[in-house]
């Protein structure tokens, strides 16, 4: 079964279930992939689906981030079930270990000895990690590795 077709079955078993959250979310991320097809001017294959799902997800994340600064713990909780109904369809998300291991590697094939390679190591990484890592803390682990 496909991504969008488990979208469509988990769909439907949130309205039976009366779960509104989740349709809601789901309703959403259909939403925003119906949107990027539009876009591409034709149907999403799987990558292009997970593709928009990691963005609907990022999205919540910076939200969250945006609403503990502001102190609304109600909107906090809210995105946060969001992105865990979201983070169902994405692949396991990699620790930092495996992350810092993964760019030490990718440092060290390129031979990037300072921040000022930094470019070219996260584009390569970001590439082999996509959709397994938040940007941002590949960006965090990488700025470290490269300034030491």
């Amino acid at each position: 079964m496909g991504l969008l077709d488990q979208i469509n079955e988990d769909l439907k078993q949130a309205l039976k279930n009366q779960d509104k959250l989740a349709a809601q979310t789901l309703r959403s991320l259909k939403s925003a992939i119906k949107y990027a097809e539009i876009e591409a001017g034709h149907p999403l294959d799987e990558a292009g689906v997970l593709a928009v799902i990691a963005k609907q997800a990022k999205q919540r994340r910076d939200s969250i981030s945006e609403f503990q600064k502001g102190q609304r713990t109600d909107l906090v909780e809210q995105e946060t079930a969001e992105l865990a109904i979201l983070e169902r369809y994405l692949p396991a998300q990699l620790s930092e270990e495996e992350i810092r291991a993964r760019a030490q590697a990718v440092i060290t094939e390129l031979g990037v000895a300072d921040v000022k390679g930094m470019g070219a190591v996260m584009k390569r990484l970001m590439a082999d990690l996509k959709g397994q890592a938040d940007g941002k803390l590949v960006n965090q682990v990488v700025r470290q590795l490269l300034s030491k």
